[in-house]
């Protein structure tokens, strides 16, 4: 007997060899701890792709900065040809549609393929980081994906042909803006409400999302799978990756909430909480160590609370008597370089602030033309921060001088209300809007 079981407990060379295959890790499971697998990228990933016919913009592997907490990615399938062991032999076999619970179907290309025809012909002809100071006039491209309301877009800066975009029919598409024939390239739909916020990871192909569906949730845009989720108590409305730790991003809800998550334990490391209404919107200083919120105090008569000040290690507000009338505030931004802020205001202007102490208001400048009537109306500065752009109810995208807060320019986007205007990260002549009927425009 014991001979019996010698012989039949043994590893047979066949299932040696495909133990050891078998042990082989994927590059999405360790980030930085292996060597790259020994199998081609293109013979994993289907659909083949043809190689990007630029070099400056490549779409290869790379490093994420996220832990190595990831799901267990389904192996590859087998390649003709190839040694069957035994082992694999007995093996069920994995269909695609089993697979398919758990990604997201790969719609078209993510690739910064060569076009037909001539789509955002300045990100071709101009050279990186071109100036340009000519305002967006010309509609490039219109994009029809989303059967409701866009909250967001947002240009990722590692790609810069690619754009994401959050919608209320809990799908985040994202755009290859280069490709005529098929841009949607990703439809990622892992919410199971309305999504309100997106941003793209600092690094890699990944991007953050939230919603009303009670998390935000970190996302493999190549793969199309969820890398992990961040479960809260409330509708998220925000989030915000913290510029000086690509690890950390900040969340805001509707219960007035504000934490701090680390990606790599997946947990809330800190959180801000003072008796806020809901929050609308919040942003990092450009040193990381300040944030500002905002959110809904409508129901008093004075909006104390309505845009905060905290400090992000002590967990306390700096200042919350920045802006006492009686509005709300959708949106803030930090001007890229000069030390002040800027807040959408329901007032329908654009009110000024500064970013230091004692954080004022200018009393004597201000955006307006443009219309906000209780939408989720959002604007940004340029890259080089002498413009801002925002939309506006009645579908007309605005363009301010900076120092002066003169109109330089307005243009038709939408029929319905604009919610959402960003400008390209590299070419300054280029910019994406999004409505509130879930169309999506880009101009140059």
């Amino acid at each position: 007997m014991d001979l019996l079981s010698a012989a039949y407990g043994a590893t047979s060379d066949d299932e040696e060899a495909d133990s050891g295959r078998s042990n082989q890790l994927n590059p999405t499971q360790h980030y930085y701890s292996l060597p790259p697998p020994k199998r081609h990228r293109s013979e994993i990933f289907v659909p083949q792709y043809n190689p990007p016919p630029h070099p400056s913009l490549p779409l290869t592997h790379r490093p994420h900065r996220f832990p190595p907490s990831v799901p267990p990615v389904s192996e590859p399938s087998l390649l003709p040809g190839r040694y069957i062991s035994k082992r694999e032999r007995e093996r069920p076999n994995i269909s695609a549609s089993s697979t398919s619970a758990s990604a997201s179907p790969v719609v078209g290309s993510l690739l910064d393929s060569d076009s037909k025809c001539e789509v955002l012909g300045s990100l071709r002809s101009q050279g990186k980081y071109a100036a340009s100071k000519k305002v967006p006039t010309n509609l490039s491209v219109s994009l029809v994906g989303h059967k409701n309301a866009v909250n967001a877009v947002q240009w990722s800066k590692n790609y810069d042909h690619l754009l994401a975009s959050a919608g209320m029919d809990k799908t985040i598409i994202i755009w290859n803006v280069r490709n005529t024939e098929q841009p949607k390239a990703r439809i990622l739909r892992f919410h199971d409400a309305a999504v309100k916020d997106v941003r793209w990871a600092p690094h890699g192909l990944s991007l953050l999302s939230c919603g009303f569906d009670y998390a935000s949730r970190l996302l493999d845009v190549e793969s199309g799978k969820e890398v992990k989720s961040f479960k809260e108590d409330q509708f998220v409305e925000t989030i915000r990756f913290c510029p000086s730790n690509s690890n950390l991003f900040l969340s805001g809800g509707s219960s007035g909430s504000i934490r701090l998550w680390d990606i790599r334990n997946g947990s809330a490391v800190k959180e801000y909480m003072k008796g806020l209404g809901p929050i609308l919107d919040l942003e990092f200083s450009r040193d990381g160590k300040q944030f500002i919120s905002s959110s809904d105090e409508s129901r008093s008569r004075i909006s104390e609370n309505c845009i905060v000040v905290w400090d992000v290690l002590r967990q306390i507000p700096l200042s919350n008597q920045v802006y006492t009338e009686a509005y709300t505030c959708p949106c803030i931004r930090y001007h890229p370089y000069d030390p002040i802020f800027v807040a959408q205001s329901n007032g329908n202007y654009i009110a000024i602030f500064t970013a230091t102490r004692p954080f004022r208001l200018d009393k004597y400048k201000r955006y307006e033309n443009h219309g906000v009537w209780g939408f989720p109306v959002k604007c940004n500065f340029s890259l080089d921060g002498k413009e801002l752009v925002t939309g506006s109810s009645d579908g007309f995208i605005y363009f301010y001088d900076y120092k002066f807060c003169k109109l330089l320019h307005k243009l038709k986007a939408f029929e319905e209300p604009c919610i959402d205007a960003v400008y390209h990260p590299t070419r300054p002549n280029v910019i994406a809007s999004c409505s509130w009927n879930g169309e999506i425009t880009i101009f140059e």
